[in-house]
């Protein structure tokens, strides 16, 4: 069992998660997609871990799976120290009540014929918590927590009527309305306009000082996560490649995607733009149609034939606090690189 600093159990501890889909093709054959394949991720109360990575690397399902609205095919999701991997829907009602998600699209993800009031209070009446007058009084705090001030202005009107932050404010308010220890953000800015993004993000962080919310923050921008996220886990084709503290990650990245990723990040600077920027070559591989050996050897720029395209790179702590699953930091692929270099290859990385 994983363990956090203080020697407890994690508050969300996926433990070697695979989500498998079977996609059904022409007449009766049919195809698996690997989603996800063998994730393990713990998260502490009060801790925030961005997952990042390109689109279709599995990010979104795999948190999904960590609100079991996904049951996985294989591996364990613990909450609290209590496996909720095989517990029937019916009794997922605690559970529910303590972890929520906040998504991507607010312009998708409220319904239209529902006030604001209506919105936020579902969740109360789902869980059968107190009586009207004390749910109004509850939806008009978790508004006025997301600063959609005075509350009361807003209860009768409808999602159209507000602008694409207020709609996230009130995706957030919905979350918060049951006091969740644990929220999955799921690109919660990305359909936002750059000016509300940042006040999305210090809004979460507030919610997160007051309330000691542990979050899973999904995205696709590494700048975002920068700031919103100490901890930082790379996702390449169903499976985490690097992870780290998110600025030894972006200022020291070790796993090649890693590196691509960070190339394709534009900088601020009018002198660079007409400079050719570096980019990872293709496009990463159908999950229906995984590679063998490391998956992301196709692409990779330090690709060693007969090793990265025979055998599933290891899992190397090459610093207490940072992981890596590539060839260059284990054994076989050290001495591959010193002979082939001439060079020794130092380090003292462990194969996890």
């Amino acid at each position: 069992m994983n363990m956090n600093t203080n020697g407890a159990a994690p508050m969300l501890d996926l433990q070697d998660v695979a989500m498998h889909f079977k996609s059904r093709g022409r007449g009766f054959h049919t195809t698996t997609v690997r989603a996800l394949d063998g994730v393990s991720l713990t998260l502490d109360r009060g801790e925030t871990i961005a997952i990042v990575g390109e689109s279709g690397c599995g990010k979104t399902t795999l948190g999904r799976v960590s609100l079991r609205l996904l049951e996985p095919t294989a591996g364990r999701v613990l909450f609290d120290n209590v496996d909720i991997t095989q517990v029937k829907e019916s009794n997922l009602k605690g559970f529910r009540r303590r972890a929520q998600g906040i998504f991507q699209d607010p312009f998708t993800s409220l319904d239209p014929y529902m006030t604001i009031r209506q919105i936020v209070e579902e969740p109360l009446i789902i869980h059968g918590v107190g009586s009207a007058s004390e749910r109004l009084e509850r939806v008009q705090w978790a508004l006025d927590e997301v600063r959609m001030r005075p509350a009361a202005d807003f209860l009768d009107r409808f999602p159209h009527l507000l602008s694409g932050g207020q709609r996230q404010r009130v995706g957030i308010a919905r979350a918060l309305t049951l006091t969740p220890e644990y929220i999955l953000a799921d690109e919660p800015v990305s359909m936002i306009d750059a000016s509300s993004r940042a006040e999305i993000l210090a809004l979460l962080s507030e919610l997160q000082e007051r309330y000691r919310i542990g979050y899973l923050y999904i995205t696709h921008d590494i700048a975002t996560a920068r700031h919103f996220a100490p901890t930082a886990a790379v996702m390449y084709l169903g499976r985490v490649v690097e992870q780290g503290p998110t600025v030894d990650l972006i200022n020291n990245p070790l796993h090649p995607y890693t590196q691509g990723l960070l190339n394709a990040v534009p900088e601020p600077d009018p002198a660079n733009r007409l400079a050719e920027r570096p980019v990872l070559p293709g496009e990463a591989p159908s999950p229906a149609n995984v590679p063998s050996g490391c998956r992301f050897h196709p692409r990779c720029p330090v690709f060693m034939e007969g090793l990265c395209d025979v055998v599933e790179p290891p899992l190397v702590q090459v610093e207490p606090d940072r992981t890596v699953e590539c060839h260059l930091y284990g054994a076989e692929g050290k001495e591959r690189v010193g002979r082939d270099t001439g060079k020794s290859v130092s380090g003292d990385a462990e194969i996890v």
